[in-house]
């Protein structure tokens, strides 16, 4: 027979569905031997019948016919639960055009077909914590699925937020699939978040220890030693069918212990489980943005986020971490070409004393952060680079700005020094086309003699289109970033007034229009206040009291803060002492008691705290604080630190109201200095419970914000380790 005479008629019969609309659509696809796929979309007459008619170019070998709902796709069809029927090559018997009986469509399918596809519709926005939109940000909602603990993946579409963080994806969702098929298109991985919860039930039940091997992969094998009946002929090790699943629930019941918090987390077997016909996605989300050249998690849900059985219509809100790039708020100055210092370090300007809105405060306490806060994260001065912020939308009219500054108070103001004006990068987001750019801005070319930074409007007219706020937009905290201060090398520690400089540029490219900026919504000069203590470093090998330090130690050649351990003695009951030497060996006894000397100072009187442990054995550690010993200012004459007045062990022990050694300090000063530590040796509550090698590790901290590293006060730190043998 020709090429192209092949013809197959298939007629459909809906007469026996009394509500039907003969408007409706039906899908039929038919699959060649050799799995090609062709597809018509029919509509029903009057009578309820339909046709379709497929021409095949050569033999088409055996066919399968699948009718299904009209906006299927091709391939999603042909993993349906749906009519279908099968071609024999025999029945063509030589003929150009073959007609089958018509194919009868049950009411059963005719009402399931709207259903089995449906267009979903989740609209959110994606947030900053403080309410900040996140533009520009990749959104993918993923269907998940989980069985014992293992968890399977689906992603549903992705799509990117607007200006405002909002967006709208559409979808459509399918269900009542054949289980091998579902179960085929489907990537499984182990999730601990389910073993953490399963397992801790076996656990109950000795006997089903075989069930505590997780395995990467889904497998029957798990199952096989207490389940082997329900799994039938199927082989352990092979590829998961899901007809066995029912079975092999029944089974596992019986044996496993009752938890109605794990059927409550929906975890089989103790939750009934057949995702292929879950007709309504249960979703999750992860976001991404490319946010300063770097592209951030900045949502990752897991399984405990699930939101299940979504409806067709969906509105969420998603908050980012601190990863995103949000947009600003604009600040909201009328009239322009002004400036407000705002933060210092993203700390608010009205948390350091002396600055606008700050409460009053004792000259003492100028520039310090947080002052007179009783903690550890009172009183704390700045050191490394200091990135100032300030209302940078504010300065229109304004082409460039140059930060001056005054040491000890608002005198005489001088021209910040080259070096200490620092780069940064300023991020702005582009919809049309999509993309982020990153540019730098620099003041290390001078302009006129004067080391100026640009403003974002010079910078916004020195680039068209006149697009900005709509097509382009600035992102993240550093829109507001006016410097990053240089200051270690290049300022002595001490109170620092700065203040900023306005310049426009002419045609000719020199600086006119000198003026000190007004703080926006004020005639008053705009100044910050702040309190620098940088600290130096040695290089090696020992430090200034002959200590080693440097490479090859875990101390470092500074006096910012100190950290010694100058004597460690074992105190009899007779009240004799003996020395005990760094890598030496000493016996004790229940009635003994171990005594430290020890050195945590800081000569600047910024200490905010001191750790002393002693760790041993493998990963264990005990802290000597923590015993119910005793600390008193030690006796032990250190030229280089003098007895402590307060013994601390923290800054606010040391700004308590106790009295002298531990509280008494007057805001924001506390040195510490040579401190003596006396506690049980051994036995219940003693520092050295059993036969061991024991190292002595002292930590002194700094109050002060390094690098604007705001959240510890680990910037300014200092260790010393002590190492001996104790036979218990």
């Amino acid at each position: 027979m020709a090429k192209g005479s092949y013809t197959l008629e298939i007629p459909l019969d809906a007469s026996a569905i009394e509500d039907r609309k003969p408007e409706t659509p039906v899908k039929v696809l038919v699959r060649d031997g050799k799995g090609a796929l062709q597809s018509q979309v029919v509509r029903f007459d009057s009578g309820g019948r339909a046709k379709a008619a497929f021409t095949f170019v050569e033999a088409p070998g055996a066919v399968r016919v699948i009718v299904g709902p009209a906006d299927a796709t091709d391939e999603q069809l042909t993993g349906l639960q749906t009519v279908s029927i099968d071609v024999n090559p025999r029945q063509w018997a030589g003929k150009p055009t073959l007609v089958l009986p018509p194919i009868l469509i049950p009411p059963y399918y005719w009402h399931w077909w709207p259903i089995w596809c449906r267009v979903f519709t989740i609209r959110g926005v994606v947030r900053c914590p403080d309410g900040k939109p996140v533009p520009g940000a990749k959104v993918c909602a993923y269907d998940v699925d989980w069985w014992w603990f293992w968890v399977t993946r689906q992603l549903i579409t992705c799509v990117t937020t607007d200006i405002n963080g909002a967006f709208e994806m559409k979808f459509r969702w399918c269900c009542g699939w054949w289980p091998w098929w579902w179960w085929k298109h489907r990537f499984w991985e182990f999730e601990p978040l389910l073993a953490e919860r399963v397992l801790p039930v076996i656990r109950q039940r000795p006997e089903l220890r075989k069930l505590l091997e997780p395995m990467p992969q889904p497998t029957l094998g798990v199952f096989q030693e207490i389940a082997a009946d329900a799994m039938g002929g199927t082989h352990a090790s092979a590829a998961i069918d899901p007809a066995v699943l029912p079975g092999l629930r029944e089974q596992l019941l019986k044996r496993l212990p009752t938890a109605p918090e794990l059927e409550r987390l929906r975890i089989w077997p103790w939750w009934p489980w057949i995702p292929w016909w879950d007709c309504t996605p249960d979703v999750i989300f992860r976001v991404t943005q490319d946010c300063h050249g770097q592209n951030e998690v900045i949502v990752n849900e897991t399984i405990w986020n699930t939101r299940f059985d979504i409806p067709t219509t969906l509105s969420v809100t998603l908050t980012a971490n601190d990863k995103a790039c949000c947009i600003p708020p604009s600040h909201g100055c009328a009239d322009g070409n002004c400036l407000s210092l705002t933060e210092f370090c993203q700390n608010t300007v009205d948390h350091v004393a002396g600055n606008v809105g700050a409460p009053a405060a004792p000259p003492a306490l100028l520039g310090y952060d947080n002052p007179g806060l009783v903690s550890i994260y009172g009183d704390r001065p700045y050191a490394g680079v200091v990135n100032i912020y300030g209302t940078a939308d504010c300065m229109d009219g304004v082409d460039y700005y140059e930060f001056e500054y005054s040491q000890g108070g608002p005198g005489a103001w001088t021209t910040m020094k080259p070096a200490a004006n620092g780069d940064f990068v300023r991020d702005y987001l582009q919809f049309t086309p999509l993309a982020m750019f990153h540019p730098v801005f620099s003041a290390t070319i001078p302009v006129d003699g004067h080391h100026v930074y640009e403003t974002i409007q010079h910078f916004e007219a020195r680039n068209p289109p006149a697009d900005w706020g709509a097509n382009r937009v600035w992102i993240g905290t550093n829109r507001d970033l006016l410097m990053s201060w240089y200051t270690d090398g290049n300022f002595d520690d001490d109170i620092y007034y700065l203040r900023v400089r306005g310049w426009n540029i002419d045609g000719a490219g020199h600086l006119i229009n000198d003026r000190v900026l007004k703080i926006c919504n004020s005639q008053d000069d705009n100044y910050g206040v702040l309190r620098l203590d940088n600290r130096s470093m040695g290089a090696g090998p020992t430090d200034a009291h002959g200590y080693p330090c440097g490479s090859g130690t875990i101390h470092y050649c500074t006096t910012e803060p100190e950290a010694a351990i100058i004597a460690v003695k074992i105190v009899h009951a007779d009240n004799t002492e003996e020395s005990v030497s760094a890598c030496g060996n000493t016996k004790v006894i229940d009635t003994d008691w171990l005594q430290i000397d020890f050195v945590a100072y800081d000569k600047a009187g910024h200490l905010s705290r001191y750790t002393l442990q002693a760790d041993y054995d493998v990963n264990l550690s005990n802290d000597l604080l923590a015993l119910g010993g005793t600390l008193t200012p030690s006796p032990v004459v250190v030229p280089w630190a003098p007895a402590a007045v307060q013994v601390g062990p923290t800054y606010a022990d040391a700004r308590s109201g106790a009295l002298p050694p531990y509280g008494g300090a007057t805001a924001p000063t506390w040195t510490g200095g040579a401190i003596r530590l006396k506690v049980k040796a051994t036995g219940t509550g003693g520092a050295f419970p059993y036969t061991c090698c024991y190292q002595l590790q002292l930590r002194s901290h700094k109050r002060t914000i390094v690098n604007c590293d705001d959240w510890d006060d680990w910037g300014h730190i200092n260790y010393t380790e002590y190492s001996f043998n104790v036979v218990v």
